[in-house]
């Protein structure tokens, strides 16, 4: 029987929309991977990529830390915000004291809790349309 070694990473959950995120974030240098493909490859774009090295820039910890993330539901701006979200939490749970205050004042700590209004029954198969009364 082969011996598995157990690798230390910090667990981080993140949210947004219909959008949920896990990551594990571990120590050293590897290659930061979202549902088994590189980061930079799953959110194409340089905004994507500034996004994600938001938390890591605000903490200075770059080339400390790498991440592997699960993303689930939504569209690809929700997942890159629950993302966001998932690795701020990670890198609180890896060091509290210097890393709370630096994302908590860029507002990389807060849930983003606005969802999809629901249709209402009556209103034309839209949340907030009406149906249209007679001219006269």
């Amino acid at each position: 029987m082969t011996k598995v070694k157990k690798i230390d990473y910090m667990y981080g959950v993140g949210r947004r929309k219909t959008s949920s995120c896990r990551v594990r974030l571990y120590r050293g240098k590897g290659e930061n991977t979202v549902n088994g493909m590189a980061a930079t490859k799953y959110f194409e774009g340089e905004l994507a990529k500034r996004a994600m090295e938001k938390p890591f820039g605000a903490t200075e910890t770059s080339d400390k830390y790498y991440f592997s993330a699960k993303v689930v539901g939504g569209g690809k701006g929700a997942q890159l915000t629950s993302l966001v979200l998932a690795i701020s939490r990670a890198l609180v749970k890896a060091s509290v004291e210097k890393n709370r205050v630096p994302l908590k004042k860029l507002g990389l700590l807060t849930r983003d809790s606005r969802q999809r209004q629901r249709r209402m029954v009556g209103m034309g198969g839209k949340a907030r349309r009406k149906k249209q009364s007679p001219k006269r």
